[in-house]
């Protein structure tokens, strides 16, 4: 009996190894097409200068939202990986902080990521925030612009803000974002760009 236990436990420890072994392919594999993935994403994104894709998402109440309803405004249009995480939460409550000072520039913020309405309404109410968050489910709105990030069904969007003018032309573009200092950043930068000479 004690060496039928034995076999047993020697058994599944040789499964147990073969187990392991497949876990690291399987990662190796999957690391490599989100690089991939990454890379492919990265390489047709938007310049300053280009026209924005427009665009037509629902809201946080499931209104309709596009791009071209805001023209001849400022836009600021963020994408971020999730509702109510820590570094989102961070980025949008300063967004809500720094909301008049942006107003007064003319600017309209826009959120952006892959969660429900729901989630989007819960996140609003929770922190109160006085902007749209657009819900892109799908993820063709955050690839369009270069910010879709990973693999089906582990995606989501990349922290990166688009600033367009109301032209519609982007005119800066944010792919490293610090959460906390961002929306000063913004209105450091919409100055200097409202001030700029049109080219």
């Amino acid at each position: 009996m004690i060496n039928t236990l034995k076999n047993r436990i020697l058994a599944c420890a040789s499964d147990m190894r073969l187990c392991l072994k497949v876990l690291r392919v399987v990662v190796a594999l999957l690391a490599g097409i989100a690089i991939a993935f990454q890379a492919t994403a990265e390489d047709g994104t938007l310049g300053i200068g280009d026209m924005a894709p427009d665009f037509s998402l629902p809201d946080q109440a499931g209104a309709k939202r596009s791009l071209g309803e805001f023209r001849g405004r400022w836009i600021v249009l963020y994408f971020y990986p999730k509702d109510d995480t820590p570094g989102c939460t961070t980025e949008a409550c300063a967004l809500r902080d720094d909301y008049l000072g942006l107003s007064e520039l003319g600017a309209q913020i826009l959120g952006v990521s892959l969660d429900s309405a729901e989630s989007h309404a819960a996140f609003t109410k929770k922190h109160g925030l006085p902007f749209p968050l657009l819900v892109d489910e799908g993820g063709q709105v955050a690839e369009k612009y270069g910010a879709l990030w990973g693999i089906w069904p582990l995606r989501y969007a990349k922290r990166h803000t688009f600033v367009i003018n109301p032209e519609g032309k982007i005119v800066q573009i944010y792919r490293k974002v610090d959460p906390k200092s961002h929306s000063q950043q913004l209105i450091s930068d919409l100055r200097s760009l409202q001030q700029a000479p049109s080219p």
